[in-house]
């Protein structure tokens, strides 16, 4: 169907820009981390959020109001449950992945690359990206919680206190 009516049409654009605006206000209200890079907890907010911004545009059904609720209900439990992770160790580990051991002083895990899902055409291209060209120039390669890969030179390696949050295994 290519058009059903002008009230249609008018209410998206009154109850989008009502919707848009209120997101934008959820946005600025419920922090930085919102908007970070992601962990796997932080996307699901972020899909969630843009789910439902296109269910109150889109939904007859659902009035702007209960769309307003729904949205700043989803940021308010990623605050909770941000707050709470950054106290609660548990549940940090249970909503977001830990950083992993790629590569150590020069030898690559193979392993943790295996278990990953990365290759070593990834590992390199994260070297080189770095402005290294050998893998022994490299102190680390860690895949972080967020899917990036850090690359630490063994120039820059320092006391390695940065990586104290690495488990050994």
């Amino acid at each position: 169907m290519w058009f059903d009516t002008w009230a249609d049409l008018g209410r998206i654009l009154a109850v989008g820009s009502a919707a848009y605006v209120t997101l934008v206000v959820v946005l600025r209200f419920s922090g930085k981390r919102t908007l970070a890079k992601l962990n796997a907890f932080d996307l699901v907010v972020t899909v969630a959020l843009g789910s439902t911004l296109a269910t109150i545009l889109l939904n007859r059904q659902i009035a702007w109001a209960d769309g307003a609720t729904a949205l700043a209900l989803l940021a308010a439990l990623q605050l909770v449950v941000a707050f709470t992770g950054s106290r609660v160790p548990r549940l940090r580990t249970a909503v977001t992945a830990q950083p992993t051991w790629l590569l150590r002083d020069g030898v690559v895990d193979r392993s943790a690359l295996r278990q990953q899902r990365l290759t070593m055409s990834e590992l390199r291209q994260a070297v080189r990206s770095s402005g290294r060209g050998s893998l022994e120039d490299v102190a680390a390669v860690v895949l972080e919680s967020d899917g990036t890969l850090s690359v630490i030179g063994a120039d820059q390696f320092g006391n390695g206190s940065a990586l104290d949050d690495l488990s050994d295994s």
